[in-house]
C-alpha cells in the first residue's frame, strides 16, 4: 500500500525495507546486497520528496486493521536515543549527556494481552537543542509526547469500537497535564502508568 509518488520510489523502499527485516541490526551498507544497492539506498532515505511519515503510513494502516480485530489492545509509548554520537550528520542534539550526539524516537506500540504485536501506531521524533546559558533549553515541552501519545491513542478508539484500549507509559507520563483530559468523561481510553510522584488521596494519605 505503500505510495511515495512514484513506482520506481515504491520498489525501492519495498526492497530497502526487506534487506532490513532480513539485517535488523546492520547499517546500510552491511544490509544492502552490493555497492549500486547501498548507493540507491542511500539515495532513497536522501530524497526529500517524501518523509518517514509516508513511508510509515501504510504500516500504521495495517496496524489499525490488525487492532480491530483484537478485543484488547495495550498501546505501550516509551522513548529510544537514536546515537549518533561522533558521526557528521546534520540536525542532531544533545542525548543525556551534553556531549552525546543524537535524537529522540517516541513510538507508540500496540500489543495484544497474548503478546501478539499488531504494529506501531504512530511515533514522535525530535532532537533536543543545546542547554542555553542559563541551563535551560528554548524547545517545546518533551512531556508533550506522552500528552500527545494518548490523545492520538484516544482518537484512535473512535475507529475501533469493537476493541478496548490501554494507554500505557512509564513515569514520565506521571503528569496532570495527561491526567486531566483522560479522567474526563466520555473517554472511550483505559490508562496505567507508572507513578513517579507520590500524589494526595481523597482521604488525605498519600
Amino acid at each position: 500500500g505503500i505510495d511515495l509518488g512514484d513506482e520506481r520510489r515504491n520498489d525501492r523502499a519495498k526492497r530497502v525495507l526487506m534487506r532490513f527485516a532480513e539485517k535488523p541490526t546492520q547499517s546500510i551498507v552491511g544490509a544492502s546486497q552490493g555497492w549500486p544497492e547501498t548507493m540507491a539506498a542511500y539515495r532513497f532515505v536522501g530524497n526529500a520528496s517524501f518523509g518517514w511519515h509516508d513511508i510509515m503510513q501504510p504500516h500504521w494502516q495495517r496496524t489499525r486493521e490488525r487492532m480491530s480485530k483484537e478485543s484488547v489492545v495495550l498501546c505501550v509509548d516509551d522513548t529510544t536515543e537514536l546515537d549518533f554520537n561522533g558521526q557528521e550528520i546534520e540536525g542532531l542534539g544533545p542525548l543525556n549527556d551534553e556531549t552525546r550526539r543524537g535524537m529522540y524516537l517516541h513510538p507508540t506500540y500496540a500489543l495484544s494481552p497474548e503478546r501478539v504485536p499488531p504494529g506501531v501506531l504512530n511515533a514522535w521524533m525530535w532532537s533536543r537543542k543545546p542547554k542555553a546559558p542559563d541551563g535551560g533549553r528554548d524547545d517545546i515541552k518533551e512531556s508533550t509526547r506522552w500528552i500527545e501519545g494518548y490523545e492520538r491513542v484516544a482518537e484512535l478508539a473512535a475507529e475501533l469500537p469493537g476493541t478496548r484500549l490501554v494507554y500505557v507509559a512509564d513515569r514520565e507520563a506521571d503528569i496532570a497535564a495527561l491526567m486531566r483530559p483522560a479522567v474526563a468523561p466520555g473517554t472511550p481510553v483505559d490508562w496505567l502508568i507508572r507513578s513517579t510522584h507520590n500524589r494526595s488521596l481523597d482521604g488525605g494519605e498519600k
